[in-house]
Parts: structure tokens; C-alpha cells; sequence
């Protein structure tokens, strides 16, 4: 493992990042930067996980190895997002299965690939912050980052020591919120339904701040309480812990994924 002065990181922005919420990847480089390592961003574009998740595993092989060439001098690869970072992690070595060239370079890019707060804790050993926020938040676990990557202690231990925060844990903290990538899209009755009881276990904390490590399951729940007449905002849980809140909260300004009913 590469000494704490020398982490070079490459920070996988993600689409959602890179398109909708910039200030995530802003500070998920204050972040990356405070821990003390050296933050590159190279040339990249998507993960690949839509086509993969469609069953377009040669547009997904396609994608996968523009990753792994893009972060191959890289220490780390480390990404704002679960579903994202479980991607590369998990499913990239699964796409190359068997393929003499790609197959090894797919598993080197896993292995050093990390989801955000679980590389600040489990790699760089950050055990508290120093932002500031007053408020009551809840936190909401994401699928691909709680499944597959154990992300579940590393935030909510972090998010203890923002100043003036207090947490309020929702019921089935750990059930999918209904958006799933495409799957808001295919199964919009469906996906309605599981957000709707989200946003009603989310409501019932009191909380007035609503977080998670990805931007996709924050996109859809903060649409829905605000199509419900909901105060309650959204943010991504780096943009707490970097103290960097002066953007308007997601709430503010999310729409509803292609599909999505009141």
C-alpha cells in the first residue's frame, strides 16, 4: 500500500457529478485532498454500469476499458458513489472473465477501486471532520454501496462529528429507494411505489435533511418529497463532511427520473 504522502488518486467523477450536482466532486477532492492525497481527475466518461445493466456487455466492455486504461497509473481509483464504485470493484472483473489480456487488468483496477467514505476511513484512517452544519439529517444506505461494498458504519461514524449535526436513523434505512438506474425508467409504477414509502419513512424521522453517498437515489427521493409538499432537503453526504453547503440543497432542485408519477 502506497505511504499516506504519496496516495495518488484518481477521482472517478461519475455522470451524475459531472452533469448535475458539480460541488460533490468538488468536495469529494477537499476530502481526498485533506486526508492528504494527491487528487488527479483523469480524461473520463461513464462507468459503463447503464449498459451493463441493460445487457450491452460489449458497450459496457467497450467503456470498461477506456476506465482502466484512463486510472492505470493511478494507486487508487476512489468515486462519490457506491453503485458506481461497485462497478468497477465488482462487476468489471465479471465482464473480462476469461480474457487473458483484460482479465487482469480489470481485477488490478478493482482491487484498488473504492467507494468515497469507505476509502477516507478504511484506507486513509479519517476517523473525524471539521465541518459544521446545525441541523437533524438521516442517512440512506444505498444499494450497491451497502450490498457490495459494506458501506455502512464509515458514514454515519464521520457524520458524528459534524458539529451541530444530529442523526435520526430512518426506518429501513437499508431498502432500495425505487430508482435502481434504469429501472425507474422500465418499472415507473413500481419504482413510484417503493419511493413513495421511502419518503414517508424519511418524513417520519423529523429529520430536515435527508443523505446518502449517491446521487442517483438522492435525485429520486428528494423529487418525491418535494412533489409531496416535503421542506425536507437532500444533500450528498460529501458535501457535509468537506463543509461545503453553500449550494442549494437537492431538494431544491431535483425533477423527477423519465417515468416517475407524483
Amino acid at each position: 500500500m502506497a505511504e499516506l504522502t504519496t496516495r495518488r488518486v484518481g477521482l472517478l467523477v461519475t455522470c451524475l457529478v459531472d452533469l448535475i450536482r458539480p460541488s460533490v466532486g468538488f468536495a469529494a477532492a477537499k476530502l481526498l485532498q485533506d486526508a492528504g492525497c494527491i487528487v488527479e481527475v483523469p480524461p473520463q466518461s461513464c462507468c459503463g454500469q447503464p449498459a451493463f445493466n441493460s445487457g450491452d456487455r460489449a458497450t459496457a466492455q467497450d467503456i470498461a476499458r477506456q476506465v482502466i486504461e484512463g486510472f492505470a497509473s493511478c494507486d487508487y481509483v476512489v468515486a462519490p458513489s457506491g453503485s458506481c464504485a461497485s462497478m468497477l470493484k465488482v462487476h468489471y472483473p465479471e465482464l473480462f472473465r476469461g480474457d487473458p489480456n483484460w482479465q487482469p487488468r480489470a481485477d488490478a483496477c478493482a482491487e484498488k477501486t473504492y467507494e468515497l467514505v469507505s476509502f477516507l476511513v478504511d484506507v486513509c484512517g479519517i476517523n473525524r471532520v471539521t465541518a459544521r452544519l446545525e441541523g437533524t439529517a438521516t442517512y440512506h444506505d444505498s444499494c450497491s454501496g451497502l450490498r457490495e461494498l459494506g458501506v455502512h458504519d464509515q458514514p454515519r461514524r464521520l457524520l458524528a462529528t459534524v458539529e451541530g449535526l444530529q442523526l435520526a436513523e430512518m426506518r429501513d434505512a437499508n431498502v432500495c429507494c425505487g430508482f435502481g438506474g434504469t429501472f425507474c425508467v422500465k418499472y415507473p409504477e413500481i419504482s413510484n411505489a417503493i419511493v413513495g414509502k421511502k419518503a414517508a419513512a424519511i418524513a417520519a424521522t423529523g429529520a430536515d435533511l435527508l443523505l446518502a453517498g449517491d446521487l442517483g437515489c438522492l435525485m429520486n427521493m428528494a423529487g418525491k418529497l418535494q412533489r409531496k409538499g416535503s421542506g425536507i432537503k437532500a444533500r450528498h453526504v460529501a458535501e457535509v463532511l468537506a463543509g461545503m453547503t453553500d449550494e442549494p440543497a437537492i431538494g431544491t432542485l431535483a425533477r423527477a427520473p423519465a417515468g416517475s408519477k407524483r
